[in-house]
């Protein structure tokens, strides 16, 4: 069985292709996690709309709390501390987490910048060995493999990974830095481009990322499938 945890973080509430003015990563998003379940129907899925519902943002209570050692907590800090344990929680009972997420002036909008604060949490996600020199951090969540799918979209165009205007975006770059500082490392992304430039454009570009999250689905659930299936015995 595999866990999916399935993020949408645009402010857009509805879908492109379905609802005026809808998001592109929500239809990605659910485009990818529909044909996933179309596959694997027995595989649960818990779902958080970000845009719609916020987490809470980092602030000096939030600080006072994760920084006082859990056997000094006061009760109000365990509160303050609540929904950021239950996002820990979701990922780390997570195999697979899917996010939608636009990219907003350069990089991720503000509900998903205070999703990944309220993940990357010192002894619940990642230790702090100052005894290890230059290396202190030792990220906790290498238990088990698990596999992120970033779907997003951008105004502009050539933001891939060695495109001319990568070095613009810091929206995959700081997913990938942050989950692989608490132990998630596999991260795979499709993106919509030229929003912006809208007609012939966008259509092709909506059309070809379309395209890229099946081929994605198709290949992550063949190596599940490997991942799963019984090995052969070995002969004596």
């Amino acid at each position: 069985m595999i866990r999916l945890l399935h993020l949408d973080a645009s402010a857009r509430p509805g879908r492109h292709g379905v609802d005026p003015h809808g998001s592109h990563t929500r239809a990605l998003s659910q485009r990818f996690v529909a044909r996933w379940r179309a596959a694997r129907p027995q595989d649960p899925v818990r779902y958080r709309d970000l845009g719609a519902a916020p987490p809470r943002p980092v602030d000096h209570d939030w600080i006072r709390a994760e920084f006082t050692r859990r056997d000094r907590r006061e009760p109000w800090m365990a509160q303050r501390l609540a929904e950021s344990d239950v996002l820990v929680d979701e990922v780390i009972e997570s195999d697979l987490l899917v996010i939608g997420a636009p990219l907003y002036n350069f990089g991720m909008p503000v509900p998903l910048k205070a999703w990944v604060d309220g993940i990357v949490r010192i002894g619940r996600t990642v230790v702090f060995d100052p005894s290890r020199g230059d290396d202190p951090y030792i990220p906790l969540l290498t238990d088990k493999p698990r596999r992120v799918v970033v779907l997003s979209s951008r105004g502009g165009h050539g933001m891939d990974e060695g495109g001319p205007l990568a070095h613009m975006n810091h929206l995959e770059p700081h997913l990938r830095t942050a989950l692989g500082f608490i132990g998630i490392r596999d991260v795979r992304g499709v993106a919509v481009e030229n929003e912006e430039f809208g007609g012939e454009r966008l259509a092709a570009s909506v059309a070809q990322a379309q395209a890229r999250v099946d081929a994605l689905v198709d290949a992550m659930l063949a190596e599940t499938a490997a991942a799963q299936a019984p090995r052969a015995l070995q002969p004596a």
